[in-house]
């Protein structure tokens, strides 16, 4: 499946190039838009798979187009600027920003720049949901260590007797020991 772009520049002529040398290269370009406003209600609204922004753009510039987009989603984003000073790069480095490209700009190294942030992306997406698996087993097992020690303490057991009296209930109903543990929490802790 071709990977959606979006393309944000406020000189049209850029623009229509850089979406030129992108469809070339297989990409599909789903939106184009010549400033920051635009370019934030084009990507709440499209979801693309990444973003080619200009910094400095009428009504609302590329930093903060950026910045906004990213508190929404997880979007990458590729900066493009004509301008290599410091103080751009320092501001470009938030979350989602995945690269940056000094105009003009070309497709050996628009292309590569491309590929190279949706990798990027694709890889921080992997390691954001392993973070969100293991939170969620923590969750799950800090959850069974309190059900256990309520019942440690309730029924006076010693923690493996506490542990597989929970399994055991866990088995015969046919639910997880994280069910187990949350009734045993809301019938001790009612």
């Amino acid at each position: 499946m071709k990977k959606r772009i979006m393309v944000v520049e406020d000189e049209s002529i850029v623009r229509l190039d850089v979406a030129m040398m992108l469809e070339d290269a297989g990409y599909e370009v789903v939106a184009q838009a010549g400033d920051g406003e635009k370019a934030i209600e084009q990507a709440f609204l499209l979801e693309p798979d990444l973003i080619i922004m200009d910094i400095k753009m009428p009504k609302l510039n590329g930093l903060k187009a950026s910045e906004i987009i990213s508190k929404r989603m997880n979007t990458p984003i590729l900066l493009l600027t004509a301008y290599s000073q410091r103080e751009y790069v320092d501001k470009a480095k938030q979350a989602n920003i995945m690269g940056y490209l000094v105009k003009p700009i070309n497709e050996d190294n628009l292309i590569p720049a491309v590929e190279i942030a949706l990798r990027q992306a694709e890889n921080a997406n992997a390691y954001r949901e392993q973070v969100e698996v293991m939170n969620k087993q923590l969750m799950e097992r800090k959850m069974i260590e309190k059900a256990k020690g309520i019942l440690m303490q309730k029924l006076n057991l010693p923690e493996e007797e506490a542990f597989r009296k929970m399994r055991k209930v866990s088995m015969n109903k046919q639910v997880t020991m994280e069910n187990v543990a949350k009734k045993i929490i809301l019938k001790y802790n009612a």
